[in-house]
C-alpha cells in the first residue's frame, strides 16, 4: 500500500523561508510533485519532479522554490524562501504512477504572515 506523509509546513513571516519533506512507503514511482490548495479553488502544481531529475515549477514560484528527492528517491523536498503571504495554503505531496494514477498525502498547512 502506498503512503505519502508530508511535514515542515507551518506559521512564516513574508520573507522567510520553510521546507516540506514528503516521505513515501510502498511502490515508489518516479513522477513526484507538490500541489497546493486555498479552500474554495482548485488544487495547483507548485513544483513537479521526474525520471532524471527534471523539474517544473509554477511560474508564481519561479526562483523561489525548488523541488528535490533523496538518493533513494523515496522522500521529495519543497525548499520555499522568500514566502509571500499568497503562498498560503495547504500543501499537497504528490506521486503518480505510471498509468497517471495519483497517490496524495493529507497537506501540510503553511501559512505565511505579512
Amino acid at each position: 500500500q502506498v503512503q505519502l506523509v508530508e511535514s515542515g509546513g507551518g506559521l512564516v513571516q513574508a520573507g522567510g523561508s520553510l521546507k516540506l519533506s514528503c516521505t513515501v512507503s510502498g511502490r515508489i514511482f518516479s513522477t513526484m510533485g507538490w500541489y497546493r490548495q486555498i479552500p474554495g479553488k482548485q488544487r495547483e502544481l507548485v513544483a513537479a519532479i521526474i525520471g532524471g531529475g527534471i523539474t517544473r515549477y509554477a511560474d508564481s514560484v519561479k526562483d523561489r522554490f525548488t523541488i528535490s528527492r533523496n538518493k533513494a528517491m523515496n522522500t521529495v523536498y519543497l525548499q520555499m524562501n522568500m514566502l509571500k503571504p499568497d503562498d498560503t495554503a495547504v500543501y499537497y505531496c504528490n506521486m503518480r504512477n505510471n498509468a497517471d494514477v495519483n497517490y496524495w498525502g493529507r497537506g501540510t498547512q503553511v501559512t505565511v504572515s505579512s
